[in-house]
């Protein structure tokens, strides 16, 4: 068995930042207003990345590479993770903090970290309250990694100005919808169907497919390391080459 570690740091860091683009400078209210023939500017105005401080909760490669970006818009940058990386923390100035720190003192959060048993629900009810007011909030990773109530909290009552999410509660249902009156789907799934489709309606939601990962080169590196893993698999070396 091998897998394809290292295809999409870049890619998804990248998409990470055209979600806190879009939602700093109100580019998704402005394309739909423009579409409509509106050039109103009320309600628009955005704010500067620069000297704001981005809170990056996971700091492996994906973090890494947001980290960087930050850095070239002139963020201050702090991280939270298990393992605290120094070589990170010396080249690109950043801060190691405790979640709550991050939590009460960045203006934009950002996911980055593994969705397992120790992340699980890592903000959650109980934890939501100690976000700064305001900040916004970008999910890249996994839905699991914030409870879902949490969530829905932090948007409704101002916690979060705006959520650019690229994953988000039941998003394996979305194909089946139109199945929906053949299957037997649980009040579970369709509760997360309906606060979906709520949080599609709200101006400051940006929700996009889980496609982060899905740039042209990535999509390429995906394919050529799995067919060199074939091959070396085919050819019993002993290990499998990664990109």
């Amino acid at each position: 068995m091998c897998n394809v570690p290292y295809y999409g740091e870049n890619t998804v860091a990248e998409h990470t930042f055209a979600l806190i683009l879009a939602l700093s400078r109100n580019v998704h209210k402005a394309y739909v207003r423009t579409m409509q023939g509106n050039f109103s500017l009320q309600g628009l105005q955005g704010f500067d990345l620069k000297n704001k401080i981005l809170g990056v909760i996971g700091a492996g490669s994906i973090g890494t590479h947001v980290m960087k970006i930050a850095r070239g818009f002139g963020m201050k940058v702090i991280a939270f993770d298990a393992n605290p990386n120094h070589i990170v923390k010396e080249l690109l100035d950043v801060k190691f903090v405790s979640l709550e720190e991050l939590l009460s003192t960045s203006d934009i959060i950002s996911l980055h970290c593994p969705y397992n048993e120790s992340t699980h629900y890592l903000i959650n009810m109980n934890n939501i309250n100690h976000v700064k007011k305001g900040a916004l909030f970008i999910n890249t990773a996994r839905s699991g990694i914030i409870e879902p109530s949490a969530l829905y909290y932090a948007i409704d009552n101002g916690i979060f100005g705006g959520a650019g999410l690229d994953v988000f509660e039941g998003e394996e249902l979305i194909h089946e919808e139109n199945q929906m009156l053949t299957k037997n789907v649980s009040l579970e799934h369709l509760e997360a169907l309906m606060k979906r489709n709520i949080l599609l309606r709200r101006e400051n939601v940006i929700i996009t497919p889980h496609m982060a990962f899905d740039s042209a080169e990535a999509v390429e590196r995906i394919l050529d390391t799995t067919a060199q893993n074939i091959h070396s698999f085919i050819l019993k070396e002993k290990y499998f080459k990664v990109i």
